[in-house]
């Protein structure tokens, strides 16, 4: 039997998730940024660490240096409860950084995110 692809993220989908938080800030979509991560959401990042979702997206909504930049995502690899993402930051076509993104999810929101960059 033929039927249409499911194209709805399953919450047990980690590299739809993955993408739809790298739209989400690229598109300045912070309720939907919101929905996808945890209560308890911690990132690690090389200048700073934020506890809470609440401090995250309010950090991403007002506080970002440069909140026109784009995620270019170069390798998703994913399985029920990671996914790491290799990427490059662009504005307007221009390379600024690459990075690493390490997610841990838990009930389809991300819990943790880890991220490297150079």
């Amino acid at each position: 039997m033929d039927t249409e692809p499911n194209t709805a993220a399953d919450p047990g989908d980690g590299a739809a998730i993955a993408r739809r938080y790298y739209a989400a800030l690229d598109d300045h979509e912070y309720d939907a940024l919101e929905e996808l991560l945890a209560p308890q959401f911690t990132q690690r990042r090389p200048d700073r660490t934020f506890e809470g979702r609440d401090a995250f997206v309010q950090f991403m909504r007002d506080g970002r240096p440069n909140p026109d930049t784009n995620h270019d995502l170069e390798t998703v690899i994913a399985d029920e409860t990671g996914v790491a993402v290799r990427g490059r930051v662009v504005d307007g076509g221009t390379e600024l950084f690459g990075f690493a993104d390490f997610f841990a999810l838990e009930g389809g929101r991300i819990v943790r995110l880890e991220t490297y960059s150079r």
